[in-house]
């Protein structure tokens, strides 16, 4: 997946620098950042109001970024000490924090949701929420920079995406969704100003999801794009209609405003709603 503006530039990925753009209005300061964690790495393209200092601004950026590291320290199964890994040796209860019996909870309604094909507790190793908990940090930090004042964001983190408001330049975020098999090629372009969209697939991720009724590899699709308004929700939709295959179209819409798009074996796009 990919950002990009609208001009007569290229179409590139986020950078990873903290800056200003030249092609934003003169008066209002864009910082991107980019941070790695073991879940993901995360872009974040932030546009200042025009009241907001550069310090201002940074604060701002570090606050989100202090989340994504805190969600991921929290929540990575291959931390030793999350509570996630403790849960799964058995250390802690589900309700010992309420953090984890929140995220528990979201999994087992996503569970439901999708007739059992996101199932967080499928997972060699035991219970793994990482299919929702990946866009459940970006929804978080995103839920700071709002705090903090900022309307215009965008936060990615590997293939899933996170808008809110306007791009630099005060247009709508123009998203371009890649095929998975050839990277030059767009399946379809959206322009949001509010919304997330996640991706799950592709020739680098086939392995990544099983089927959660049978164990084996799931396969059918080549991938599965959910958009939505919070990204949490929207990743673990994708993660079920990867596994599900092109059956789990019959999902969407959802009422509360979830869509999707699946490429097949036949390397063709189908949409619901």
């Amino acid at each position: 997946m990919m950002i990009t503006e609208r001009t007569t530039e290229p179409a590139s990925d986020l950078p990873a620098t903290l800056l200003t753009d030249p092609r934003a209005e003169a008066d209002r300061l864009v910082v991107r950042h980019r941070v790695e964690t073991t879940a993901a790495s995360f872009t974040l393209c932030l546009v200042a109001p025009q009241y907001m200092s550069r310090r201002s601004a940074g604060e701002a950026l570090a606050d989100a970024v202090a989340e994504l590291r805190a969600v991921d320290a929290t929540f990575s199964p291959t931390r030793r000490d999350s509570l996630v890994s403790r849960l799964r040796r058995g250390e802690i209860a589900v309700d010992t924090y309420a953090p984890l019996a929140d995220i528990v909870a979201r999994c087992a309604a996503m569970r439901a949701a999708t007739d059992g094909w996101f199932d967080a507790w499928a997972v060699p190793g035991g219970f793994d929420p990482s299919g929702l908990v990946k866009g459940w940090a970006v929804d978080r930090a995103a839920a700071r920079l709002s705090a903090a004042g900022i309307a215009d964001y965008a936060i990615s983190g590997g293939s899933d995406l996170l808008v809110r408001g306007n791009a630099p330049g005060g247009r709508p975020w123009r998203v371009g969704i890649r095929h998975p098999e050839d990277r030059k090629r767009m399946v379809t372009t959206l322009e949001l100003t509010d919304g997330a969209i996640a991706t799950t697939g592709g020739p680098d991720r086939r392995d990544h999801v099983v089927n959660p009724h049978t164990g084996a590899t799931a396969g059918d699709l080549v991938a599965a794009t959910v958009t939505g308004p919070e990204l949490a929700v929207a990743d673990a939709y994708a993660t079920a209609l990867y596994a599900a295959g092109a059956a789990g179209l019959a999902w969407f819409p959802t009422p509360d405003g979830y869509r999707a798009l699946v490429v097949d074996r036949s390397l063709r796009g189908r949409a619901n709603g």
